[in-house]
């Protein structure tokens, strides 16, 4: 596998060559690292210390999974599985009703409008109603959204929400150039899911 970039390929192409040397998946910091260790033009090759910056990189490689999957799909090589902990392409299997099933994120993430049109105001925004919403008594459920785990609140186990804080903790503790309030709100989420779902 040839390491350095291929301006010839789209971020969809790098992100399945990697997914292809790593059979047990990647998760999502992991694949944006090795993008950048690629010097993969697609994604900012800035820190992602900057709300905007992470926010952008999130939303590019998001963006490239779900047009991924849907490639992978109609070509019948295989389904992606996409969760930021862990993106793994899997035997295809005809019949599923995967994508049959409508996926607002997948919506989201294709709507190429939703990244031109959210500045550094909106991603702080976007943090700022987590705390609102805690207040207001939606605290299990912002706590949920916070660390992407929203999907299937009822079949969470303490032991895959540890591993997710674990996650964010390094991807945003400020020695490694995260942001203060971001870790903070982390910590004030694991705190709640705790009570919820047990200290294990």
């Amino acid at each position: 596998m040839n390491d350095d970039f291929n301006p010839n390929l789209d971020l969809s192409e790098h992100v399945l060559q990697l997914l292809d040397a790593a059979p047990a998946g990647l998760g999502e910091y992991q694949l944006i690292q090795q993008l950048k260790a690629r010097h993969c033009t697609h994604i900012p090759n800035l820190p992602l210390t900057d709300h905007l910056v992470l926010f952008r990189t999130h939303f590019l490689l998001f963006n490239a999974l779900y047009r991924l999957r849907e490639r992978l799909w109609a070509s019948q090589r295989g389904h992606l599985q996409i969760s930021a902990l862990n993106i793994q392409v899997l035997p295809y299997q005809p019949g599923s009703a995967q994508l049959s099933e409508h996926d607002p994120l997948r919506d989201y993430y294709l709507d190429m409008s939703q990244l031109r049109d959210t500045d550094e105001q909106d991603v702080a925004k976007l943090l700022r109603s987590f705390w609102s919403r805690m207040q207001g008594g939606e605290e299990q459920q912002a706590a949920l959204e916070l660390f992407e785990l929203s999907d299937n609140p009822q079949t969470l186990t303490s032991a895959r929400i540890k591993q997710r804080y674990r996650q964010l903790v390094s991807l945003h503790h400020p020695d490694r150039g995260g942001s203060t309030e971001r870790l903070q709100s982390i910590n004030k989420a694991m705190e709640i899911l705790e009570r919820y779902y047990g200290r294990g």
